[in-house]
């Protein structure tokens, strides 16, 4: 007898019906998944360490969420009614015991790209990837934006949440799968897009890339596995070994003047109007641009919060810059709370040109402890002091906790009329809508 595993055959039926465990389920690049599982009539649940908003916000879509993570906790479900597919983060380690559950039990497990790539394959998308150091979910959710205005079915995953729709959802009769494709783990690699964006290029992810060539070098992977692509000049250039007849490159002679979004938005929505326009070409330059400039934005990029009190996922020396610049276009008065990320990371963005200068635009900076996330063992963490001892006016910067101290700092600012900036990847944003909102 000649055996047959059990997701071949769920192969075979097209994704009619599985129940589908998501690992991390709390996170932005895994949530948006669980949600497109359950739009296609999937039994799907998941867990996470910890609750948070993104937690609950899975929960109040009906889907259920296992607050630890544990072998005993997984092999009970599975037990109570059997698991078909364990997906999970690229963050999570061989040894996790969810993951080590899972293979002893016989269950399918993968990282999201293969996920993706079964539903992209079996319900024959056409791929619009989205990439970039900089200003990827930003772009991505102007792209999703257009196309729901453009009242085209399609389909999409984004790391974030948005105002008008879900992070991830799957839509019957849809012709393209819009994703923000992320370059950590070379996960982007493992897609063939149609269609792929690049909003920018630097350097970042110092724990899978040893050096900027082999950034860059990625870079140029993602875009040879697509059909086309588009980019501005400079970021073509920097990748390099790019054919021209399948890169759309764009460069300063471009009239952005007609696109009212402040900053640098306005490049990436130029990227975004250009890239939906080759999809539907019937339609005219000008009507796209007025949908843009209605963008509502997505969430902790530049969000407001309250009044003058903003939150902002900036953690890299060229976004933070960015992002300031355009604080600056409403406030001259910028008081900053920064969380640095990852330890190994600071200390690939301490050698950045622009690292010195990257708060030039603060009035006043509070510096909190760095976020720890996937850190390598034995690497001494770096003190605030020792990260601040190289910036351009230190008198300006001081050390700080998410405490009651720095809650009354923040609000004292505020009752002054002064814009509070909230900027970091970590958990800076949830203790803000927790302590400040």
């Amino acid at each position: 007898m000649v055996f047959i595993p059990k997701y071949w055959i769920l192969n075979t039926l097209y994704f009619t019906y599985m129940r589908v465990f998501f690992s991390g389920i709390g996170g932005v690049g895994i949530g948006p998944l669980a949600l497109i599982a359950r739009d296609m009539g999937h039994s799907v649940l998941g867990s996470d360490t910890q609750a948070s908003r993104y937690t609950e916000l899975m929960a109040s879509q009906g889907i259920t969420v296992v607050i630890g993570q544990s072998a005993k906790a997984f092999t009970a479900v599975h037990r109570a009614q059997p698991i078909d597919w364990l997906v999970y983060t690229a963050a999570l380690p061989p040894s996790h015991p969810e993951l080590k559950a899972a293979k002893q039990l016989g269950i399918r497990t993968s990282k999201r790209d293969e996920f993706l790539n079964q539903l992209i394959k079996l319900k024959k998308l056409k791929l619009i990837a989205i990439s970039g150091t900089h200003g990827k979910t930003t772009t991505t959710g102007m792209v999703i934006w257009l196309m729901k205005e453009l009242g085209q079915p399609f389909s999409y995953a984004i790391g974030t949440n948005l105002s008008f729709g879900p992070s991830g959802q799957y839509a019957p009769h849809s012709q393209y799968f819009v994703y923000e494709a992320d370059e950590y783990d070379r996960n982007f690699l493992q897609f063939s897009p149609f269609t792929s964006v690049i909003a920018s290029v630097d350097y970042d992810h110092p724990d899978t890339y040893p050096d900027k060539s082999d950034y860059l070098d990625a870079f140029r992977q993602f875009i040879l596995r697509s059909h086309c692509a588009y980019l501005w000049r400079s970021d073509a250039e920097a990748i390099g070994g790019l054919p021209p007849a399948a890169v759309h490159t764009f460069g300063p002679e471009e009239d952005l003047s007609a696109i009212t979004l402040p900053g640098h938005n306005r490049r990436n929505a130029w990227l975004a109007v250009q890239s939906v326009l080759s999809l539907w070409p019937d339609r005219r330059l000008e009507e796209l641009i007025s949908i843009i400039n209605r963008f509502p934005g997505t969430e902790r990029r530049f969000e407001k919060l309250a009044d003058n009190l903003y939150t902002d996922y900036a953690h890299h020396p060229v976004e933070i810059s960015s992002t300031l610049e355009l604080a600056a276009e409403t406030s001259r008065d910028l008081v900053v709370v920064y969380q640095p990320h990852q330890n190994l990371r600071q200390r690939e963005i301490m050698k950045t040109q622009g690292y010195k200068t990257a708060f030039a635009r603060a009035k006043q900076v509070y510096w909190l402890p760095t976020y720890l996330s996937r850190e390598p063992k034995g690497l001494t963490v770096l003190a605030p002091e020792e990260l601040i001892a190289g910036l351009d006016q230190p008198d300006k910067f001081q050390t700080a906790k998410l405490n009651d101290e720095l809650t009354a700092a923040v609000n004292q600012h505020l009752a002054d009329g002064q814009t509070v900036l909230l900027m970091g990847a970590g958990d800076i944003d949830d203790w803000a809508r927790r302590s400040l909102v």
